[in-house]
């Protein structure tokens, strides 16, 4: 099954000067967990709300003034539309992700793609060695 059967959309993306205020609100808003940043026409990192948590408010930062590339995870990996769910899967596994980007052939950001949208498409053993092997990093 190819991805832009199981990818949510549309996916949401900030520009890198954002505020993580801004950040963490519209992520309130769209009830995501996560946002690709964007700099120069270009994917560069992820936000998520961990980062938001623990390198903003665990360091005393000043939301309305940091802004999400200086707390961004730096360097994304992405997938594409045609590609297969378990390629994004094998992705997920080795890189240990929960989210990914799903880009188009004019490498333009189209959807994202997470654990949570794979596992209607996964029999349970392959949802269950997912989750163990993304998850794995966190013990």
């Amino acid at each position: 099954m190819e991805i832009d059967k199981v990818m949510h959309v549309p996916a949401q993306w900030v520009e890198a000067t954002t505020s993580v205020a801004e950040a963490a609100r519209r992520m309130k808003a769209d009830d995501i967990g996560a946002l690709p940043v964007g700099k120069d026409d270009r994917l560069v990192g992820m936000v998520t709300d961990r980062d938001l948590a623990l390198r903003v408010l665990g360091e005393g930062r000043d939301p309305s003034t940091t802004t999400v590339e200086q707390v961004m995870t730096p360097g994304i990996v992405w997938c594409r539309t045609h590609q297969t769910v378990e390629d994004a899967i094998y992705m997920m596994e080795q890189k240990k992700i929960r989210r990914l980007p799903v880009i188009d052939d004019k490498k333009r950001l189209v959807g994202m793609l997470s654990i949570g949208d794979v596992a209607g498409a996964l029999p349970r053993q392959l949802l269950g060695e997912l989750v163990n092997a993304v998850a794995d990093h966190h013990n």
